[in-house]
């Protein structure tokens, strides 16, 4: 055997030597990470799945109860959406609470809609663009079965000029101002609405109208 040959044997003998040591210190750590890398992955995979069942049945109930109330079957429609409120996954809760409120008030129990929107409005748990929405649509709801007092207090802190329902809001509490011979206020409200550029332009159409109506009337002089 030459010399070469044997500082080879020799060398891999070392190899195979410090391998197994290697092996012997760390081999069953390895394995133990090994295991829980797949059972880490299976977990994830498992969750998402599982994550994306439930909200595609909470989705397909939600759709159900739409239809429901589409096709005029309220109570069927508010039983649905109240299991929903119950038992639904992610975000669906709330819209099933939302739109139970609007099926009410198309079925004519307006004083419950307005209840539940401000039940919805005053709960800190909810974002809060979604609590000023349902506190809009109370607003909305009362312009017509109800009083300025109770438009004002639910919007009048979405006029603002740096909120983003403030053209909605500002026309909701015109139109319950107006309808209390407020034709002042009213007319300020419209006003305001005609001359923000930010205001969609079928709601300043609307706003500039009622202006209109109302210089025309003289009873804002």
């Amino acid at each position: 055997m030459s010399d070469d040959s044997f500082i080879r044997e020799v060398n891999e003998e070392i190899r195979r030597e410090q391998a197994h040591a290697l092996w012997d210190r760390f081999g069953p750590a390895l394995l133990v990470l090994a295991v829980l890398v797949v059972l880490g992955t299976a977990a994830v995979v498992g969750y998402r799945y599982w994550d994306e069942t439930r909200a595609n049945r909470s989705g397909d109930a939600f759709s159900q109860a739409l239809k429901l109330a589409n096709d005029g079957k309220s109570d069927e429609a508010l039983a649905a959406l109240d299991s929903l409120e119950k038992d639904g996954y992610g975000a669906y809760p709330l819209l099933a609470r939302m739109r139970a409120a609007t099926v009410k008030a198309d079925k004519g129990d307006v004083a419950a809609a307005v209840k539940d929107f401000d039940e919805v409005a005053a709960d800190t748990a909810i974002p809060q663009g979604l609590r000023d929405m349902a506190r809009l649509r109370a607003a909305l709801l009362l312009v017509d079965h109800g009083s300025f007092a109770d438009v004002s207090s639910r919007v009048e802190a979405l006029t603002a000029d740096t909120n983003t329902l403030r053209h909605t809001a500002r026309e909701a509490l015109g139109l319950a101002a107006w309808k209390e011979g407020k034709a002042q206020d009213a007319l300020k409200l419209f006003d305001q609405i005609a001359a923000d550029d930010g205001a969609p332009r079928n709601t300043r159409e609307r706003a500039t109208l009622m202006s209109e109506l109302i210089r025309g009337s003289g009873s804002a002089s």
